[in-house]
C-alpha cells in the first residue's frame, strides 16, 4: 500500500516535470505524456495520466498550448516596446 502511494506520487511528480519543461511548440497530450513515461520505463495508461494531471490542477494540452502562445506573444510585444 505505502509503495503504491509512493509510486503514484513519483509518477505525478514526473508528469509535472515533463509539463514544466514544455515549450509552446512541443506541448504533450495525455497520450504523449503516457508514451514519454513508457520510454522511461514507467507503464501508465493515458487515463491515469489524465487523472493525475487533473489532480495536479494542470490544464489540458490544448489549454496549455494556447496559454504558452499567449504568454510568448505578450512577452514579444513587451520586448518590442523597450
Amino acid at each position: 500500500e505505502n509503495d503504491h502511494i509512493q509510486a503514484a506520487e513519483a509518477v505525478r511528480h514526473r508528469i509535472q516535470s515533463l509539463i514544466d519543461a514544455e515549450d509552446c511548440g512541443n506541448v504533450l497530450s495525455d497520450d504523449g505524456l503516457a508514451k514519454k513515461l513508457s520510454t522511461e520505463g514507467v507503464a501508465v495508461a493515458r487515463r491515469t495520466v489524465t487523472k493525475y494531471r487533473k489532480l495536479l490542477r494542470i490544464p489540458s494540452a490544448a489549454h496549455r498550448k494556447r496559454r504558452k502562445k499567449l504568454t510568448r506573444s505578450i512577452a514579444g510585444a513587451k520586448a518590442a516596446h523597450f
